[in-house]
C-alpha cells in the first residue's frame, strides 16, 4: 500500500483522536474528582452541536465566532446539572448515581428526537472549509482546526490544574476529599467547578465537530461510547491519560480503516484496548 495513503490515514486519525480527547477529558475530570461517571456526557455534546447549528441557522453565526459562546453556555449547563442533580445524588448508591446521568441522557436524546426528529443536519460552508493538500496527502482545515483548538483546550487546561491555586485544589479533592477538607478545600465547590469545565470542554469539542460533521439526535451515544474507551484505556480520573486514550483510538480507527476495512475499525479499537487493559488492567497512566 502507498505510504502516503497511511500517513494521510494517520493524520487524520490523529487529528480526530483530538477532539476524542478532549471529550474524554472532560469525563476523567468529574470521575477524578467524584467518583462519578457522567452517562449523559455524549448527549451533552449533541446539545452543544445543535446549539452551534442554530445559531448558524438562525443568527448566521460561523462556528468559528461560536466556540466561546457555546462553551460558555456548556460550563454554564454543566454548572446546573451539577447543582439540579448530581449534588442531590452525591454520596448515594452508585446504581442511583447510574440511573440519574443515565436518566438525563435519555431525557436529552428522546427531546432532540421529539424536537429536531431524526434528520441528518450539517453546517453548509463555514469559514474553515475547504482541504490542505502537502504532495499526495489531503488534510481537511477543518480536521486541522478542530485538532488545534482542542490540543489548545487540553494546554490550557493542563497549564490550569498545575500552576493555579484552583487547579490544585482540584486535584488535591480528586486525590483525597477527605484530606482536601482538612486542609480548607472547600470541596463542593470544586465539584461545581469541576463539572463547569468538564461540560464546557464537550461545548468546545460540540463547536469543532459541528463544523464538518453530521448533527442528529444519535450523534452523542457514538463519541461518548468512545470517551469511555478513552478514560479507560488511559487510566480513570488521569486527565492526560484519557487525552493519550483519545488520540490512539483516532489513530487506530483511521488506520484500520485503510489497513483492514471501515466495517471492522471499532472491532480493532476495542481489542486494542482490551488488550491494554488485560496487560495494564488501570490503563495507560492509572493509579496503581
Amino acid at each position: 500500500m502507498d505510504s502516503s495513503i497511511l500517513l494521510q490515514a494517520l493524520l487524520t486519525g490523529v487529528a480526530v483522536g483530538c477532539v476524542y480527547a478532549l471529550v474524554s477529558v472532560g469525563l476523567s475530570l468529574v470521575y477524578g474528582i467524584m467518583d462519578i461517571i457522567n452517562f449523559a456526557h455524549g448527549e451533552l455534546l449533541m446539545v452543544g452541536m445543535y446549539g452551534t447549528f442554530f445559531m448558524w441557522v438562525m443568527l448566521g453565526i460561523d462556528p468559528l465566532i461560536a466556540l466561546p459562546i457555546i462553551a460558555l453556555f456548556m460550563a454554564v449547563v454543566g454548572v446546573f446539572i451539577y447543582k439540579g442533580i448530581i449534588k442531590q445524588i452525591y454520596g448515594s448508591s452508585a446504581l442511583a448515581q447510574i440511573f440519574a446521568t443515565f436518566g438525563l441522557a435519555t431525557f436529552l436524546s428522546s427531546s432532540a428526537q421529539a424536537l429536531f426528529t431524526p434528520n441528518f443536519r450539517t453546517i453548509e460552508n463555514p469559514i474553515i472549509h475547504g482541504s490542505i493538500n502537502i504532495g499526495s496527502i489531503y488534510i481537511g482545515k477543518s480536521e486541522i482546526f478542530a485538532a488545534v483548538v482542542s490540543a489548545l483546550a487540553f494546554t490550557l487546561l493542563y497549564l490550569f490544574l498545575n500552576y493555579t491555586n484552583t487547579g490544585r485544589a482540584l486535584q488535591a479533592t480528586s486525590e483525597n476529599k477527605d484530606a482536601a477538607t482538612l486542609m480548607g478545600i472547600n470541596t463542593e465547590k470544586m465539584f461545581m467547578i469541576g463539572w463547569g469545565i468538564s461540560i464546557g470542554l464537550v461545548g468546545i469539542a460540540s463547536v469543532v465537530l459541528a463544523n464538518y460533521f453530521y448533527i442528529f439526535p444519535g450523534v452523542g451515544t457514538t463519541f461518548g461510547l468512545i470517551a469511555y474507551v478513552a478514560v479507560a484505556l488511559g487510566g480513570f480520573g488521569n486527565v492526560m491519560g484519557a487525552f493519550i486514550g483519545g488520540i490512539i483510538i483516532g489513530a487506530v480507527e483511521s488506520l484500520s480503516g485503510v489497513l483492514i476495512s471501515p466495517v471492522y475499525k471499532y472491532t480493532v479499537v476495542f481489542s486494542v484496548y482490551l488488550i491494554v487493559v488485560l496487560v495494564r488492567p488501570k490503563g495507560i497512566l492509572g493509579r496503581s
